[in-house]
């Protein structure tokens, strides 16, 4: 597994990542725990370095289980969590020191830590971003040692851009993936620039991008590819990347020529984000140790020439791009 540098922190972690909302059941259709737990192993197996999960995941079952993880074993590696979705009502003024501090001894107590690696926060509304105190409350949380460090999960470019002008900011996570073009313009650039480790989310489109859904694919009633297609529950980017699921699969088979032989089209979408100098790491989720094996061997795939980039790019502008560029 190649590893890049995470920002200014000096970890230098796996470029596949792996991305736990799902091993949490919740919004997914559930999940079993004994395959979820066996993910995670064969993750760190493979050379995973990088966990990224939620409080709110599963309301704290995949907190627990990478916390469950890093007692049964023995390798180094790095927990990202987030702090803020579990506020009800969502708004701004819930981004308070009090109610950080509580976010923040919740995910201590589930990963049974006693001090946490990274913590984001989670897709605050926009106006969060223009309030420094937020931020200051994080620095006081790393100066309690409650956290080592702190970034944001952000829903668009522009918070993106914003939050890094915190000087402790160590990291952004965002989606990125064919579908979702627009970081790589200025955001990236920027990210560079001021050393922010950038984390690649929903990099296969909820599933989308691996290529095996057809039009007659259903989902359970408590998955979010059946309930929050026009944003029902929450941010509808986050659900196919705001790609509706018709032109999603149109736009997957003009993908899929373009796909190397002996290579999936979920380990080509992983492969294209990595080809990205500022990502730092990409988070595929899996909830079956096979889909971990099958993401981290986009880690050791040749780069892609610049012909088949640029097809990529086509492919958005043709069908993806008047549907979210706009947006997000």
């Amino acid at each position: 597994m190649k590893t890049r540098t995470f920002g200014r922190t000096g970890w230098d972690v796996s470029e596949v990542g792996f991305g736990a909302w799902g091993i949490g059941g919740g919004q997914w259709g559930g999940a079993d725990e004994k395959d979820s737990i066996a993910a995670l192993h064969t993750a760190l197996d493979a050379g995973i370095t990088f966990f990224d999960t939620a409080d709110v995941y599963g309301d704290g079952i995949s907190e627990r289980l990478i916390g469950r993880l890093r007692k049964e074993r023995q390798e180094p590696f790095w927990i990202a969590t987030k702090a803020g979705r579990r506020l009800s009502p969502h708004t701004a003024d819930g981004y308070n020191a009090e109610n950080l501090l509580a976010f923040v001894d919740r995910s201590l107590k589930n990963l049974d830590v006693d001090r946490l690696d990274l913590v984001q926060l989670h897709c605050p509304p926009t106006e969060v971003y223009y309030r420094p105190e937020v931020f200051g409350a994080l620095d006081d949380l790393v100066t309690a040692g409650k956290i080592q460090f702190y970034g944001v999960s952000v829903e668009k470019v522009e918070e993106a851009i914003k939050a890094i002008e915190y000087p402790n900011l160590q990291s952004v996570q965002i989606i990125f993936n064919p579908f979702r073009l627009r970081p790589s313009e200025l955001f990236f650039k920027e990210a560079l620039r001021r050393k922010v480790a950038v984390i690649a989310r929903v990099p296969l489109a909820s599933g989308m991008l691996a290529g095996r859904f057809t039009s007659q694919t259903t989902f359970p009633d408590d998955d979010h590819r059946a309930f929050n297609r026009d944003g029902a529950l929450f941010d509808r980017g986050e659900t196919f990347s705001g790609v509706d699921y018709e032109t999603g699969l149109s736009a997957v088979e003009k993908l899929r020529s373009l796909v190397p032989s002996g290579v999936t089209l979920a380990q080509f979408a992983l492969q294209w984000i990595l080809s990205f100098e500022a990502v730092t790491t990409v988070i595929p989720g899996g909830r079956r140790p096979s889909q971990v094996q099958e993401n981290v061997k986009a880690s050791g795939l040749p780069a892609l020439p610049a012909k088949t980039l640029e097809a990529v790019a086509e492919v958005y502008q043709q069908l993806i791009h008047p549907l979210v560029h706009h947006y997000w």
